[in-house]
């Protein structure tokens, strides 16, 4: 895969100091930072499918859950982020405003039928019923992530500048490409300046150029303070991102390694096989 990439245009340019000020926002509330999952369960009937998996999630970490399709990723990012309510265990998160931190970005992307800007300008809207902060008067002048409410539009211009589709700011977003409108959910995810971003598979339809320029974006998302916790069966793409694996077979967290020792020296059989092509079911 990574010899397919070798001649592909570069996706993101150098961000302005406009952007780089609108996106990077100074961390003023305490970290939700690590995240503490301990013996965590979800079962649909008598089928469990996340069996009490339990590992701790570091600042400004790339974590990617590996697995088999069935291996029970999804559900757990689910969990982690909220979506699904565990059958047992606990998710722990440092700070109680958790949910005003985070965000996440599916498989398939999610588009309103607005321009590409208008989908990321909805989303900042949105943040800003939650709690606001107020100015010496008592006006409202921040959302609960620190936007300065004026800065909606600015904010919004800059998240499609930095993943290179400025261009597209007044197509609707629902007639651009499956990679580009991917592009667009992470644009409009790194605009919420989130401490963690969930990523479910986002590059699983996609081919080897619009892979590259989603990675691409991954790294740059990182570098700027935002832990990934991210699903994906490609082992390829694994070693392109992930500072550290969780491999999950059947609901269970069979290894917990950082990414490099995980694949020269695998510590379960399970993990052996899944890297050399076998099937483990």
């Amino acid at each position: 895969m990574a010899d397919l990439y070798t001649n592909a245009p570069p996706v993101l340019a150098p961000a302005s100091a406009e952007a780089k000020n609108v996106l990077i926002q100074a961390n003023t509330v305490e970290s939700i930072l690590p995240l503490n999952v301990k013996s965590l369960r979800y079962a649909v009937g008598a089928a469990e499918l996340i069996r009490g998996v339990s590992f701790v999630v570091q600042r400004g970490s790339r974590n990617i859950v590996l697995g088999a399709n069935g291996a029970g990723k999804s559900v757990l990012l689910r969990l982690l982020h909220g979506l699904l309510p565990p059958s047992g265990g606990q998710i722990e998160w440092a700070h109680s405003n958790a949910q005003f931190k985070q965000a996440m970005v599916f498989q398939r992307p999610i588009m309103l039928r607005r321009t590409a800007r208008e989908n990321i300008e909805f989303s900042l809207r949105l943040t800003q019923r939650g709690h606001r902060s107020r100015d010496s008067r008592g006006h409202r002048s921040r959302d609960s992530r620190g936007h300065r409410i004026s800065d909606v539009a600015s904010a919004a211009e800059a998240a499609l500048d930095r993943v290179g589709l400025a261009h597209l700011a007044d197509r609707p977003a629902r007639l651009c490409s499956g990679g580009e409108q991917q592009r667009i959910a992470l644009a409009r995810a790194w605009a919420l300046s989130p401490e963690v971003l969930f990523l479910d598979e986002p590059t699983a339809s996609l081919d080897p150029t619009a892979t590259k320029a989603i990675e691409e974006i991954i790294h740059a998302i990182n570098k700027t303070g935002t832990t990934i916790i991210m699903t994906t069966h490609d082992i390829g793409q694994v070693k392109r991102i992930a500072s550290r694996v969780l491999f999950l077979h059947r609901g269970q967290l069979i290894e917990d390694a950082a990414a490099t020792p995980f694949f020269e020296t695998p510590q379960s059989p399970e993990a052996a096989a899944f890297i050399k092509g076998e099937l483990l079911w």
